[in-house]
């Protein structure tokens, strides 16, 4: 089989990332959308959330990423230990997370739960796709926030209690409602109608590694 090959170069990212909270075991940031979580293979995608901090702080490691188009809140260890420990706060879904995205059309329900399971699609790289056969479980709540009109929009609150890879982007493609300016999972008309993927990480709630406090910390977003 021959190998896939990432072709993908990412464009150079102004915005500069936003240190929300500081302790002496990790640090929560505001990524902008259009940077990478890490850098990726090919040597001209260096530029991410991990090359950036590694200069100020040098032991900081990503417990989790968010997609290259999304923006928002994520948690950065400072050490091996407290990597280790959200770690597993993430593999028991003690740590909880909220987004909020535009979608394309009215979403007919307030709220509801889309659950569909999802799988790597080899066909297209990097694409994943719902595969109710060999796909992984996954679960996302919504809450409809407001209906737009002109054109037809939905803002959401998405909270996933599964993280797959793309698993917002492809529930809400796959229930017709592709996110706004979503690259792989999209219409003719969602990704036209915004410069960058409208998603974006508001809040994160998780256990505190070192004092055992519940933490809850906000982003507000920039749409």
């Amino acid at each position: 089989m021959t190998d896939i090959v990432d072709t993908f170069i990412a464009p150079p990212c102004h915005q500069e990332i936003e240190l929300l909270h500081e302790d002496k075991s990790l640090l929560l940031i505001s990524k902008p959308s259009g940077l990478l979580s890490l850098s990726g293979k090919n040597p001209v995608n260096k530029d991410s959330v991990h090359f950036r901090l590694i200069t100020e702080f040098p032991t900081a490691t990503l417990v989790h990423r968010l997609d290259f188009g999304t923006s928002g809140i994520m948690i950065v260890a400072l050490d091996k230990q407290v990597n280790k420990h959200l770690t597993i706060q993430f593999q028991q879904r003690i740590v909880v997370k909220h987004y909020k995205a535009i979608l394309l059309g009215h979403m007919n329900e307030d709220q509801g739960v889309i659950d569909m399971p999802i799988a790597k699609d080899n066909a297209i790289f990097p694409r994943s796709k719902i595969c109710l056969s060999s796909g992984k479980p996954a679960l996302t709540h919504y809450q409809v926030e407001e209906r737009l009109d002109t054109p037809p929009r939905t803002t959401v609150i998405f909270k996933p209690e599964t993280g797959r890879t793309h698993q917002l982007r492809i529930h809400a493609h796959a229930v017709g409602h592709p996110i706004l300016g979503c690259d792989l999972y999209n219409t003719k008309n969602s990704q036209s109608l915004a410069d960058r993927l409208l998603l974006h990480a508001t809040s994160i709630e998780f256990v505190h590694p070192a004092s055992g406090e519940k933490m809850h910390a906000i982003c507000p977003g920039p749409f």
